[in-house]
């Protein structure tokens, strides 16, 4: 296991400090506020932390109401909504300062046998065919408006190897494309067997990049070249399929929609043998800078 995989899972690791209420701590992040992906993440092991051992996570809903501090610990109240027969419902609220940052709704599942059928996995190159992070970035130093973008998000995607299937949209800045991205990711190194630990993981990495098929649609780079401003709103996510977050996913997204300062994400991550593991939708603010 990587040195910073190991940092992430600490990260993520929430402290319980009374029933149902559990603590967890930032780190800098390439923005100067909370990694939505991380308080995602951080809320969903809360919440599974006080869910029996053989139900799974299989949906969470959540809007992302403040900026985080990521100076200041963040600490997660945990409602237990509904323990039914088969299914399990949390409610997860993350404060800073007295004020409520986020919100999530989380449902768990045992195990169980139905009807099958999925989406077809869309075709995509090989990922060992693709730079790594630390070959491509580096690229686009000249780009970024801030010269240490490039050191910043190294350090914050050490912990996950993340490979575009096509240039990203800071590299194609003016030229409008289809809305549409695909990403490889797996994490860095060796997980544990958890079934927890995995969806955390991929919930985690759903917020790099879900909104970059907004900016593909209209020629624009992202906050890193200073074009748009930009922050999650809200965030959804169905796990239909056990998966490893250590093993190759595929993460297809695409953008429908874009208005009133909004942009819309909707994805679908696969595993390498092209199994649907799980559904995301997302919208977030997408504003174009006022001179």
């Amino acid at each position: 296991m990587s040195e910073a995989l190991d940092d992430l899972l600490d990260l993520l690791d929430v402290e319980q400090i009374e029933q149902d209420i559990f603590r967890g701590r930032s780190r800098s992040a390439v923005v100067p506020r909370v990694f939505g992906g991380q308080v995602a993440a951080q809320a969903l092991v809360a919440a599974g932390r006080t869910v029996p051992e053989d139900r799974t996570a299989h949906s969470l809903h959540a809007y992302f109401l403040r900026m985080g501090d990521p100076g200041a610990p963040i600490v997660y109240t945990v409602d237990r909504i509904r323990d039914g027969r088969s299914f399990t419902t949390r409610r997860v609220v993350a404060v800073q300062h007295g004020h409520p940052i986020f919100h999530l709704s989380a449902s768990f599942q045992t195990d169980e046998e139905g009807l099958e059928h999925q989406a077809e996995m869309p075709p995509a190159p090989a990922p060992e065919s693709l730079p790594t992070a630390a070959e491509m970035l580096p690229r686009y130093a000249g780009d970024f408006i801030d010269p240490s973008t490039v050191d910043r998000l190294l350090e914050a995607r050490a912990a996950v190897d993340l490979r575009y299937v096509d240039e990203p949209p800071f590299a194609t800045v003016g030229q409008e494309r289809e809305p549409r991205s695909q990403v490889w990711f797996r994490a860095n190194g060796k997980l544990a067997d958890d079934p927890l630990l995995h969806v955390c993981l991929a919930t985690y990495v759903s917020d790099m990049t879900l909104l970059d098929s907004v900016l593909l649609a209209h020629g624009r780079g992202g906050w890193a070249v200073g074009d748009v401003v930009g922050a999650s709103l809200d965030h959804a996510m169905w796990f239909h399929r056990p998966f490893r977050a250590d093993q190759w996913l595929l993460y297809d997204q695409q953008s429908p929609s874009a208005s009133g300062g909004r942009g819309l994400g909707q994805a679908r991550i696969y595993t390498q043998d092209g199994r649907l593991a799980v559904s995301v939708i997302q919208e977030g603010v997408v504003r174009v800078p006022r001179d």
